[in-house]
């Protein structure tokens, strides 16, 4: 395989902390009961304005003010509340020294996922990061990944990519444009949802990824 698509929260890093502070934050300002742990871990992966409506029930309405205060919080604390899984920066140098090429897709905002990759001092390895729009009108993981095939120079083999993430939407979206797909267990996602949404193969810990290129 000469490419590699990677997930972020969940994948590259530990994110969930600052997610969860996130949405804690959030709710009490929308004057919301507290989610339990369980609810709050849902949000971890697929895009906000979709999990406010279908973890909190919240109206399309209110789910937007949601985000609005999500970032408050976020972009102050949460985005730095965070960290690399062990190894991960290993197994991106090993990548880089078999010359494979890394690119990001993230249903995370753009601006964010540049600014984490960049905190962590990782920005290096990737040659370029697909994201999220700040509205979110671009958040699923399939369009992200379509917008990465359609504008990645010179163009990429979808049967020469993977894609590795933790969840179910990066399992989906990849199968949907061809890409081998590599769940990962020490995210947020079990292995019966990564199995049952089309993983290729699955892996315990990042340095495993090495068997597959």
């Amino acid at each position: 395989m000469k490419n590699v698509f990677f997930d972020l929260d969940g994948t590259l890093t530990d994110s969930g902390e600052g997610i969860i502070n996130s949405i804690k934050y959030a709710l009490n300002k929308l004057e919301q009961p507290e989610a339990d742990l369980e609810t709050l871990r849902k949000f971890i992966g697929p895009p906000l304005m979709d999990s406010f409506q279908d973890y909190t029930g919240l109206s399309k309405e209110n789910a937007k003010l949601g985000m609005i205060y999500y970032r408050e919080y976020y972009e102050v604390k949460g985005l730095y509340e965070n960290k690399l899984y062990d190894d991960v920066k290993h197994l991106l140098e090993s990548l880089k020294e078999n010359k494979r090429n890394i690119y990001l897709t993230t249903s995370k905002p753009e601006p964010y996922a540049k600014q984490i990759l960049k905190h962590f001092a990782i920005d290096e390895y990737f040659s370029d990061v697909y994201g999220a729009s700040m509205d979110e009108t671009m958040s699923e993981k399939t369009f992200i990944i379509q917008n990465a095939l359609e504008n990645i120079s010179p163009k990429v083999n979808p049967k020469e990519t993977l894609m590795v993430g933790d969840r179910s939407y990066d399992m989906s979206g990849g199968k949907d444009h061809g890409l081998t797909t590599v769940g990962v267990l020490y995210g947020f996602g079990s292995e019966e949802e990564l199995k049952n949404s089309g993983a290729d193969f699955i892996i315990n810990k990042p340095l495993d990824l090495l068997n597959y290129i």
